[in-house]
């Protein structure tokens, strides 16, 4: 999933994954599907070839165990994902996972290791060679630090962290450097500072337009669209989102088409239109069911209802 999407997500979406349900997720209690239970799928975590990967299923089981009320036992997976990539590692795997944790460990009310683990994301981004990848690294560390709401409200951090993303996104080469400042858009508006990020949002406009693949055109001027949203220009706003929303229907792929009209869609009701938002998920809907790959068809239906039904509750 492209870094852009993904960072959209965790803004608009990610509310659903931690919304706790009734019941607790104990380390012996199976699922209702007779499922394994938290302490068969630690071990089973602890099996995976790499500490990313490692990390990436003790994640997953963090989130699970938040959903279904576990939130002491939610913490404790949590920090033991951060354990297993805080050592050394390749840095254009580790410091997007460290992100990811932060982010949960933020939500969950653990300022302290959530902390760490994004200045450690920062640090290690400075490792990555790909700038577009370090970009997004970045952007996504700016939007924690900066989140009032579920992240750490650390504006002076966030607005650091997003500088040296916009200089990674402006270095990067023409096809990409939509996407990288995509990215930087999303960390702008996540970390509240969507007002500084005037200047980098004309470049991303001017090359969001340029693009000829629809499907990153529609979540370039999404990300664009959620910028001048936040700091009240909801006519120019719109203007990308008709934009934006032609685009995301042109695609063709199923899987991509259900992405590009969810990013549209939540840049949408970011600008007030909520109606219209809730029109275009029902496309994606449709485009999800189609999806033939079933790990990826049930990973984007659910992540296009989270937000239909988060909307239809306003």
């Amino acid at each position: 999933m492209p870094a852009t999407v993904r960072l959209l997500l965790l803004i608009i979406v990610g509310v659903a994954v931690l919304v706790p349900a009734a019941g607790c997720g104990g380390t012996k209690k199976k699922s209702k599907k007779g499922g394994l239970t938290i302490a068969q799928q630690r071990e089973k975590a602890d099996k995976e070839s790499t500490p990313d990967r490692q990390a990436a299923a003790y994640l997953r089981i963090a989130r699970k165990q938040f959903s279904s009320g576990d939130k002491t036992g939610a913490k404790e997976s949590a920090k033991t994902a951060f354990d297993k990539v805080s050592g050394e590692g390749e840095a254009s795997q580790f410091a997007p996972r460290l992100v990811e944790i932060a982010s949960f460990l933020a939500e969950a009310g653990e300022k302290k290791p959530a902390r760490e683990a994004v200045k450690k994301a920062a640090d290690l981004a400075g490792r990555i060679d790909d700038p577009v990848r370090r970009a997004s690294v970045l952007a996504e560390a700016g939007g924690v630090l900066g989140d009032k709401g579920k992240g750490l409200g650390d504006a002076k951090a966030a607005k650091d962290a997003l500088a040296e993303a916009t200089k990674a996104a402006e270095a990067t080469d023409e096809r990409f450097r939509a996407e990288a400042l995509a990215a930087v858009a999303l960390g702008y508006t996540r970390s509240g500072l969507a007002e500084a990020a005037s200047d980098m949002v004309g470049k991303l406009e001017e090359a969001a337009k340029a693009l000829e693949e629809p499907r990153a055109k529609a979540e370039a001027l999404a990300a664009a669209a959620n910028v001048k949203a936040q700091t009240g220009k909801k006519d120019e706003a719109k203007a990308l989102l008709d934009e934006a929303a032609t685009a995301a229907k042109s695609v063709e792929r199923a899987e991509s088409k259900a992405y590009a009209l969810l990013a549209v869609a939540a840049a949408l009701d970011a600008n007030g239109a909520t109606k219209e938002a809730l029109a275009l998920l029902k496309e994606a809907d449709k485009a999800a069911n189609k999806v033939a790959e079933p790990d990826a068809m049930k990973t984007i239906v659910d992540k296009v209802r989270a937000l239909t039904m988060a909307l239809e509750k306003k």
